[in-house]
């Protein structure tokens, strides 16, 4: 499992590429049914959930990262072939125009 539970919006976009790049989904989970603006997210489903591919990463999301933090342990006992992780500040902490190209060029 990734070390950390919580990734940062730079983080999960990193982490996403990284991820993709050797062949590993990554999912973000909208708990509290409200979509970010400029990112792709589905809706908390456990049952739609447990049909991707396992080994799969879920960053769980709601308004303020308060709650998903909280609740990681019933996800990753719910998930349990899954890597769960709350997006800090959730919702609230979402920068629509930042992306992996930006994020890149200030490395």
């Amino acid at each position: 499992m990734f070390p950390t539970l919580e990734w940062t919006q730079k983080e999960y976009l990193l982490q996403k590429e990284a991820l993709n790049a050797q062949g590993i989904d990554v999912y973000l989970i909208d708990t509290v049914l409200h979509p970010i603006e400029g990112a792709h997210s589905i809706t908390y489903n456990p049952v739609e959930l447990s049909k991707t591919p396992k080994g799969s990463y879920f960053v769980f999301y709601c308004d303020t990262g308060k709650s998903t933090k909280e609740r990681l342990d019933e996800f990753s006992a719910k998930f349990t072939d899954y890597h769960c992780v709350s997006l800090k500040g959730g919702r609230g902490y979402w920068r629509p125009y930042l992306r992996l190209e930006s994020i890149q060029k200030d490395d």
